[in-house]
């Protein structure tokens, strides 16, 4: 029988276990044109936290008492659906479950890029396209630039550093304690700013970007956004990507240095990885060169065992992942 985790009811704050419970389900038939799916490689990400809570958003909420859904990689086990045969790799969204029977079309097959097959979850997967367009495309980094990234150790955070200095950027990237500055490091930033350490965050975004930034990519929102407003060159350009500071709490962020918006002309905007879906072959094109070239390094912190699943997503918000945080069914 299979297993799947279901919400069972809505967190207030941050989750807990009760909130979830893993129980036996049984897949839908398999009918023409789908996909029965042994699942290897489950994601867990920030922007779940969001799902949970009954809200219109970009994305439908998760139905109490039903699956959960998720970045999956698994081995096609039976198919009715031409193109896809016994023993095809896929990269596909009906995670949190170790068995999925999905309609072809929501399936895809995971390219020859001679990568390990859970690479499709981290840099090649969404949180490199994340990284990639909300750099490159939102941004608009170009060589020259100073960046600054936070939550840098993270899945989205630590390819952002490795793109921008591949493409001729200078990166200074925020991480929590003196072990994820170091691998932030290792990764190519030309400075770090531990976040964790005793002092103003905003002082010591200053000391490490003396002459200011000129991109900030955000996924924390409320302090690291405050400083990189007193940071910024004027005309500076802000992707921001998620604020996860904000997502398990109830209360308001409060911002000292604002005003910058209008003072400096910086440009914040907002965007969600599907808008460049269409764009898909370019980042497995360029993305794909520089992991061949040596130019992309992944860390991922993994927990085994489909029981492990919630374990895994809590531990995004107590910075308990370096790289991408996976479940290795």
């Amino acid at each position: 029988m299979a297993r799947a985790w279901h919400l069972m009811s809505r967190p207030s704050g941050m989750p807990t276990p009760d909130n979830f419970a893993l129980d036996d389900y049984a897949p839908p038939a398999l009918g023409d044109g789908m996909i029965r799916v042994r699942n290897a490689w489950l994601s867990v990400d920030p922007y779940m936290r969001g799902r949970m809570n009954d809200v219109k958003s970009y994305v439908p909420p998760f139905a109490l008492g039903e699956p959960m859904q998720g970045g999956a990689v698994g081995e096609v086990i039976e198919s009715r659906a031409e193109g896809f045969a016994e023993g095809d790799k896929v990269l596909h969204m009906a995670g949190w479950r170790d068995e999925a029977v999905i309609a072809a079309g929501e399936a895809q097959k995971l390219p020859a890029l001679g990568v390990p097959d859970q690479a499709f979850l981290g840099y090649l997967g969404m949180p490199g396209m994340t990284a990639y367009f909300g750099l490159l495309a939102v941004a608009g980094a170009k060589a020259g630039d100073t960046v600054f990234v936070s939550a840098a150790a993270g899945a989205v955070g630590s390819t952002v550093v490795q793109i921008a200095k591949a493409k001729g950027m200078t990166v200074i990237g925020s991480a929590g304690g003196a072990d994820k500055c170091g691998w932030v490091a290792a990764l190519g930033a030309d400075a770090t700013v531990d976040y964790k350490s005793g002092g103003p965050l905003v002082r010591k975004l200053t000391e490490a970007a003396p002459q200011g930034i000129d991109v900030y990519f955000d996924n924390v929102g409320g302090e690291h956004l405050d400083a990189a407003f007193a940071a910024a060159n004027p005309n500076a350009r802000f992707a921001m990507c998620g604020m996860i500071e904000g997502y398990n709490s109830g209360e308001p962020m409060a911002f000292r240095y604002i005003m910058s918006i209008i003072a400096k002309r910086l440009m914040l905007k907002g965007f969600i990885v599907t808008d460049f879906m269409s764009r898909m072959a370019e980042f497995y094109a360029d993305m794909g060169a520089m992991a061949a070239a040596g130019k992309l390094r992944s860390e991922e912190t993994v927990h085994d065992g489909l029981d492990r699943q919630v374990d895994a997503f809590l531990g995004l918000f107590s910075g308990g992942n370096t790289g991408k945080m996976l479940v290795h069914v």
